[in-house]
């Protein structure tokens, strides 16, 4: 199984783990994945790594589609890739949600899925450049029409000759995800983890059917923290302030796709339970509401034989990758738990 390294984004103070992703490249990590909220981007960081680096591909885990015009997404992680050259970055692309998308960006949340169709089709069309772009969308249009325009916009062509940059979704919902296998390259799921993968089946063959696509062309990339420890309890408690942060107050009341996601895995009362605390500010609460099981599922906690048991049903959910989080430690027992190739003196 191919894994990648995600380093998120920052906090108050931007630091990016140079010395991390090089010894994961040396590790034979296949991919790193950056991301962003309302803080540090995700593309910038790339095109750093991109001069630190050789051959590990540069992934967004995601880039907001709300940021940025697909013109510009595909301008900038084309630049990227040339940069790093060529054949290395993947555009991993999301929604985000209604209280960022209008309260952060400006923009407005309209229908998330003709608007991510139209984004991804036209950066699609700028990639091939085999012709001036024009797309005539539900959401997004070229040239644009609309209010306030002169009526002058001319289709253009990218003056920069592209590779075919690989676009893969983060999605969750049915109807997003089987238009993410019908549409992209790949797969960023929100929450996935062995025991759902049934649940998503059917949509993904559903999605590749209607674009006459097999599983051979379409990557699934879960994810997962590790942490090596005699001490299960302690770490999975470690975790469970960010999952009541999102669940519970990381999105508005009625529309949160990461309570979404806890309720698909058979975790709705808990779910219910831990925003009904969070937005309360009963935070302490809402963490201690967070099921131990929750967390187990979607983590590789314990020592080496307790994390390879369970990377082996990651192993045979039908994924095609992991991306993983930790410390060195982590990174480099999920090498040897992969059987990746370690380059000598790593």
């Amino acid at each position: 199984m191919k894994l990648g390294l995600s380093i998120g984004y920052s906090g108050g103070e931007m630091r990016l783990p140079v010395e991390k992703v090089q010894l994961a490249e040396r590790l034979g990590y296949d991919s790193v994945w950056t991301a962003e909220a309302y803080g540090s981007d995700a593309l910038s960081p790339l095109a750093y790594l991109a001069a630190k680096t050789e051959r590990i591909k540069l992934g967004t885990g995601v880039i907001q589609l709300a940021g940025r015009t697909p013109a510009n997404a595909a301008m900038t992680v084309a630049t990227i890739d040339a940069l790093a050259g060529g054949n290395r970055v993947i555009c991993g692309i999301g929604v985000s949600g209604p209280q960022i998308v209008e309260g952060w960006y400006g923009q407005p949340w309209g229908r998330p899925y003709y608007r991510l169709k139209d984004y991804v089709t036209i950066m699609q069309k700028i990639f091939a450049r085999e012709e001036p772009v024009t797309h005539e969308g539900k959401e997004i249009s070229l040239p644009y029409m609309g209010n306030g325009s002169l009526g002058v916009g001319k289709p253009l062509k990218s003056i920069l000759h592209m590779n075919p940059i690989p676009i893969w979704l983060g999605t969750g919902m049915e109807s997003t995800v089987r238009m993410t296998a019908e549409i992209a390259d790949g797969w960023l799921p929100l929450g996935l983890v062995p025991e759902t993968c049934k649940v998503y089946e059917p949509w993904i063959e559903e999605g590749l059917k209607k674009a006459d696509k097999n599983r051979s062309q379409f990557e699934i990339q879960g994810g997962a923290a590790v942490i090596v420890t005699d001490d299960v309890k302690t770490s999975m408690n470690r975790l469970k302030p960010n999952i009541a942060l999102y669940v519970g107050g990381m999105g508005h009341k009625t529309k949160n796709f990461h309570k979404e996601m806890m309720i698909r895995r058979g975790f709705g009362d808990a779910a219910e339970r831990i925003q009904e605390l969070y937005l309360a500010k009963n935070k302490r609460e809402a963490i201690e509401a967070v099921p131990d099981e929750f967390v187990d599922q979607g983590a590789l906690i314990g020592d080496r034989t307790r994390i390879q048991k369970r990377f082996r049903d990651w192993e045979d959910s039908g994924i095609t990758g992991l991306t993983v989080s930790g410390n060195e430690e982590a990174l480099r027992l999920m090498a040897e738990l992969a059987r990746l190739n370690i380059e000598p003196n790593s």
